[in-house]
């Protein structure tokens, strides 16, 4: 099986991390779309496995809960007009947590915005981060049995709804939920602008694109990719490092070409037949 040079495999993954579409990073690469592809879902399966294995264990001061809205396949209305067949069509929501010390999202989860995927949520963030964390929210209402449930009665945890009159922000109504949250700490600012760099810098979350996903798993592959970017690679202008470095998870922040060489090292060996059968002339 022929490979391509890990420079060019670097090319492209720099051609989607920048939000530039598989044909046309294809085209840059010189490469066949499939191609392009077979990267992205190698590249996206690194990411989403070697962030599940390091973002545990991490001690954070405060977190910061949110969920991003885009749509997978078509959007909601349009599902409604009639004329998409397809079961995942419709909104879907990437919901979060950010810590605003080291700039790290330690944990994120796709879903629609319900009580189910609030669960999943804050179970997976309190298998990675201490329970004695501040937690702030807005003011969805499934945040609060989820948090309670998987962090405990005792949770330090404040809701923060923002108040606008006539489409301008006015003030914000802070709440205490639970345990004894610093009301100082209690903001949501930081996750609103890690939201604004997703939309970016992730072509997926524009509000107008024809850069969505056709199904939720390629979403999902897509959003554990620029997470591994965004978390591991990509240094951030507030701390001039990568937050996984700011969190003590990695001695320094990576380079695509790491990610390319630890992505090659990972990669079954290419089965070959032990005999090869002669043409006949």
């Amino acid at each position: 099986m022929n490979r391509l040079p890990a420079q060019k495999r670097a090319l492209i993954l720099r051609c989607l991390l920048d939000g530039t579409s598989m044909r046309a990073t294809g085209r840059v690469a010189e490469v066949a779309k499939q191609t392009v592809a077979d990267l992205f879902h190698d590249a996206a399966m690194f990411a989403y496995e070697t962030q599940d294995k390091l973002l545990r264990n991490i001690h954070c001061k405060r977190l910061e809960l949110d969920e991003i809205w885009s749509f997978v396949h078509a959007k909601k209305k349009t599902v409604k007009r009639g004329g998409v067949t397809s079961p995942e069509a419709g909104d879907c929501w990437t919901w979060i947590a950010f810590d605003p010390d080291t700039k790290l999202a330690p944990s994120w989860a796709i879903g629609d915005r319900t009580m189910d995927t609030a669960n999943a949520f804050l179970r997976d963030l309190a298998m990675r981060v201490n329970r004695d964390v501040q937690l702030t929210s807005d003011g969805l209402v499934a945040y609060i049995p989820a948090v309670l449930e998987h962090f405990g009665p005792q949770a330090n945890y404040a809701m923060l709804v923002k108040q606008y009159e006539d489409g301008k922000y006015v003030g914000a109504d802070k709440t205490i939920i639970a345990g004894d949250p610093k009301m100082e700490l209690v903001s949501t600012s930081g996750i609103e602008r890690f939201n604004f760099t997703l939309r970016s810098e992730a072509r997926r979350f524009t509000r107008k694109t024809n850069a969505y996903s056709k199904k939720v798993r390629n979403h999902a592959l897509a959003v554990a990719l620029m997470m591994l970017h965004y978390n591991f690679i990509r240094p951030h202008d507030t701390i001039g490092t990568a937050p996984a470095v700011a969190a003590g998870i990695v001695p320094e922040p990576w380079t695509i070409e790491m990610v390319v060489d630890l992505i090659e090292a990972g990669a079954p060996e290419p089965k070959r037949p032990k005999h090869y059968r002669k043409r006949a002339a």
